[in-house]
């Protein structure tokens, strides 16, 4: 925090706490006859009048109490500026330290479960519910709590894999991250025509409704510029992270409208690398319980 923000802050405080003594302060007596009601302010609403009669006593020092309770709490912990506090506390470091006591108490299941084979915990219930518990927390913002994804996001409980499935590719899509481009083709393609020409190819190649002779017309376009990654038979690459095509799984549409905008803007995907905040054997976990969902395992226990 800069000294500028620090300084602007304890004005701030001060000023607020300052404000709050000099109201209670100013009106600390209000002179009333026992028998009489207290002056009119002014306000009246619905037959119901407001009047200017004196705080019950307890709640005048509730008051006070709390201006109190908040020149004790900025002299024992942060938040009067940079001043540190007397205390020395920090919530950076409470959570620092629950993560500590945390790790040494479940970093040695970790640990085990690390040792042993991915394919050998689908049948471990523990290990699966550990990863799932992680999953909800660290993958269900994009890839939803029953794991079947939207749409820029891919659904974990089918078998149609971008990078692939294989164990070790999981754990190096969750510890590492990926990025996935689809370049925009729409001027190498000549326009809309040509666009639409690969359109009708690509629902061609996984045997949905077409136009056919927009289709060959297309064909030649595909194999040029799409071929490259999807493949000339459009089964895509997993090592490059380009999408099958010739099956009937969409991740970003598969209406017209939604291919054709893909084709001609490109697309840009990012899953982000989780190796600094999750341990290796977290990943492990995690990546076991992807599998199993992949395999007919149940998203929740």
């Amino acid at each position: 925090m800069s000294a500028a923000w620090s300084a602007f802050i304890i004005v701030l405080v001060v000023a607020n706490i300052a404000g709050c003594a000099w109201l209670l302060w100013g009106n600390r007596h209000v002179e009333i006859d026992a028998s009489e009601k207290g002056e009119s302010t002014g306000h009246d609403f619905d037959g119901i009048e407001e009047l200017n009669n004196p705080l019950p006593a307890w709640w005048t020092w509730l008051f006070i109490g709390t201006i109190v309770f908040g020149i004790g709490y900025f002299i024992l912990y942060p938040g009067f500026g940079s001043m540190p506090g007397i205390l020395g506390w920090t919530s950076a470091g409470e959570a620092a330290a629950n993560g500590a006591a945390a790790e040494a108490k479940y970093g040695p299941i970790y640990e085990a479960y690390l040792a042993q084979a991915i394919p050998d915990l689908l049948d471990d219930e523990r290990a699966l519910g550990m990863g799932r518990r992680i999953f909800v927390n660290r993958c269900a913002q994009c890839h939803g709590s029953d794991a079947r994804g939207g749409r820029g996001y891919p659904n974990l409980t089918d078998d149609d894999w971008i990078h692939g499935g294989a164990p070790e590719a999981i754990v190096h899509t969750i510890a590492n991250g990926r990025v996935g481009i689809m370049p925009p083709l729409g001027g190498a393609l000549g326009g809309e025509q040509g666009v639409g020409n690969v359109v009708e190819y690509v629902l061609s190649l996984s045997g949905r409704e077409h136009d056919a002779a927009a289709a060959a017309a297309g064909k030649p376009m595909y194999d040029g510029l799409c071929g490259i990654c999807h493949a000339i038979d459009g089964t895509g690459n997993q090592a490059i992270g380009a999408p099958n095509l010739s099956d009937d799984v969409w991740l970003h549409g598969g209406r017209r409208e939604d291919i054709a905008h893909a084709i001609e803007a490109g697309l840009n995907n990012q899953m982000p690398a989780h190796s600094d905040i999750l341990t290796e054997g977290r990943v492990h976990v995690t990546a076991a319980y992807v599998l199993s969902l992949s395999r007919g395992g149940a998203v929740t226990p």
